[in-house]
Order: C-alpha cells, then structure tokens, then sequence
C-alpha cells in the first residue's frame, strides 16, 4: 500500500497525515505555524515528515500553502497571511527529506481532494467554494486541477461583485470575499447593530456594546441564540454565495459546486438558501442542466488528503 505525507500550512498551524490509496488519514499531527519565516516553516514541515517516516515507509510528501504559487509549483510567490514572498518551498523541503515533492495551493488540494474522495466524487467538473475567513476556490476540469496561465487561477474570491463596496483584505473593493466569507459576515453584523443596536441584543450583550469587538463566533453564537440580526447576516451570506455561483457556472459550467470552508460548516448557514438564490440568478435557469451543489464532506483535513494524493499521483 502506498503511503503519502500531506501537510496543510494554515497561518496558526500546520497539520500533517500520512494518507493511504482511498484517502484515509492513517495518522495525523499538528505544530504550532511559525508563520513570520519560510526557515522556521521548512523546519516543521520536516520535522513532521521524519516523524512520521520512523513509523512508516512514506513515498512522497504533498505541501498545501495558501497564496499564490508559480507556475512550476516550487515558489510560494506571494501569500498575505503568513509573510511570505518568492519562498522555494518545494526545492527546500524536498532538499532535506530527500523525497519527491509536490507543492499546490490550499484550496486546489482541497478540490482536488473533494473530487477524488468526498462530496464530488462524481464530477467531471467540480468548483469548490470554500468560505472561511476569506472565499478560496478551486478547479478540477476532466480530472486534472486548473492553475491558470500563471498558475493562480480559481481565485473566486476576488471577483468584483460590488462596484466600489467594502474594502477586501486584498487591497481592492468589491470582491465577493468581502460579503460572502467570516469576513463579510462578521462586516455586515456590524453594520446592523450600527443602524439598529435594539434590533441585536444578543450581539451587544456579546460584544459589551463594543461594534469593533463583534467577531464571526459572536454572530454565530448569537444566531443560535435566536438574534434576529445575526440571523439576518446569515441569510444574507446565503445569498452573496448562491448569486456568486452563479456568476461561476456562466463561465465555467460546473456539474458540481462544493461549499467548505469553516462559514459553510456552521449549523447556522443554510445550504438550501445557496440554492435557493443560485436558481434565479443563474443565466439561462430552467433551459439548461442544474449543477448539483453540496456540502463539503473532508472537513480540515480536506487541504492535507488533496496534498498526499496530489504526491501520489504527480511525485
């Protein structure tokens, strides 16, 4: 049986498994994410390897890193969260493990991982949304991941869909990551209890009346609580992502769409209302085929099982 070491570079930590041929996590570790240092990162990337190397006879290592990755799959060009520019993660780990290397993004290793072993299994075209902090996204089109011409396609995140909306992390305005992500939630429940605190008691009483503390697990907890404004910011998120897709299935005419991402994995998102507001905006609804859209099924561990398979069919 063939074994793979898949490691996820996330900006607090970095988890690592051993999976086998059908995607199963055999074993799994986590560190502590040095993020400042592409050294310090290289150090326990390694450092999970050789660990688990001592145990089992491990052929390949997959690395999934957030942020723009070159062409080539070596260099870690550009990746806001964790400090990092023109970093040759691959060539520096593959020199110290002496193993065949692969290098991907994070949200393409979760695509990848969702189509081979989770929600889309059936896909010959699968879009993963995935809506956490931000909105990353990536592309399988007849079995093989679509890096773009500079290899930093599938960044869904970044569509403009408010002309001169809310500022995005990533310095524009508008883009769908800014309504359709924690990030958006978290903005427009400040917005609500800015124009009406009565209207989100549950959120003040969270927040200590402080609009610049309210957080995505305040509005969570306060949906849940029955808030009605935190509810509303969840519906809303629905909508941002359903019409999103929508704009998606224009250009790339998915057969599946997969929601993840820790927003999607909330209780308090409807997966019916992303369908519900798909339907309607979507160009040319009820004279063409419907793309199936699904629930993530890997959870956490989707970014380190698309990493070992990625090692095990491209090392």
């Amino acid at each position: 049986m063939s074994l793979t070491v898949g490691i996820d570079i996330g900006g607090t930590k970095i988890a690592g498994g051993i999976v086998d041929e059908s995607g199963k996590v055999v074993a799994e570790t986590r560190r502590d994410s040095p993020a400042d240092h592409v050294d310090a990162i290289t150090d326990a990337v390694v450092d999970i390897v050789e660990e688990f190397r001592r145990e089992h006879p491990v052929v390949a290592v997959g690395v999934a890193a957030a942020g723009f990755l070159d062409r080539e799959r070596d260099t870690v060009m550009f990746a806001p969260n964790l400090a990092w520019r023109d970093a040759p993660l691959r060539s520096m780990v593959k020199k110290r493990v002496q193993l065949p290397t692969v290098l991907e993004n994070d949200a393409n290793a979760a695509a990848w991982a969702e189509y081979r072993f989770g929600a889309g299994r059936d896909a010959r075209t699968l879009a993963l949304v995935a809506s956490g902090t931000g909105i990353g996204g990536g592309l399988v089109i007849d079995g093989r991941l679509f890096l773009g011409g500079f290899g930093v396609g599938a960044e869904f995140g970044h569509m403009r869909v408010v002309p001169n909306g809310r500022r995005c992390n990533c310095g524009l305005n508008g883009c769908w990551e800014a309504y359709g992500s924690g990030t958006g939630l978290t903005a427009r429940a400040r917005e609500l209890v800015t124009e009406d605190p009565a209207g989100a008691p549950v959120l003040v009483e969270l927040s200590g009346g402080d609009i610049d503390a309210i957080d995505g697990r305040m509005v969570t907890e306060a949906a849940e609580r029955g808030d009605a404004a935190a509810k509303q910011c969840f519906v809303e998120l629905a909508r941002w992502l359903g019409e999103g897709m929508a704009s998606l299935s224009a250009v790339l005419d998915p057969d599946v769409f997969v929601v993840g991402g820790g927003v999607a994995e909330s209780p308090e998102l409807d997966l019916q209302l992303v369908i519900d507001a798909f339907g309607p905006a979507e160009s040319g609804s009820g004279h063409r085929p419907a793309p199936a859209i699904r629930l993530a099924e890997l959870g956490n561990s989707a970014g380190l099982i698309g990493a070992a398979d990625l090692a095990r069919v491209q090392a």
